[in-house]
């Protein structure tokens, strides 16, 4: 397999669960947010400010839908992940060869020869 074709199939796994697979998620609490009910700890929570944003409490702004909506923002949230990790990626990836002055005088990580009896 190729890393091209790799790439391809973890593009695609990864918008299938994020704009499909994603609306069948449990809209139960998890387990913190179990806990923090129970013992009166979301009692005190506060509506965050990114509640209001375009893709806030996970769906797209002005679409009503709610399938569409929610699967478009997983879209969405993986295309900006892989915007920025992969931008990040290639900034550190793209160095530039090891010229004389940086590179090693000897290689440590060759086997040495056997010392000879005299």
């Amino acid at each position: 397999m190729t890393t091209k074709r790799f790439l391809a199939g973890f593009l695609l796994v990864s918008l299938v669960l994020a704009g499909i697979v994603s609306y069948y998620a449990s809209a139960s609490p998890d387990g913190l947010e179990k806990v923090a009910e129970d013992k009166g700890i979301s009692a005190k929570e506060k509506d965050h400010s990114f509640k209001d944003s375009p893709l806030g409490d996970y769906g797209v702004k002005g679409v009503d839908d709610a399938r569409l909506s929610g699967g478009l923002s997983g879209v969405i949230g993986v295309g900006a992940v892989l915007l920025v990790g992969g931008g990040l990626f290639w900034a550190v990836r793209r160095r530039g060869p090891a010229t004389a002055d940086t590179a090693p005088e000897h290689d440590d990580t060759a086997p040495s020869e056997p010392a000879r009896k005299g």
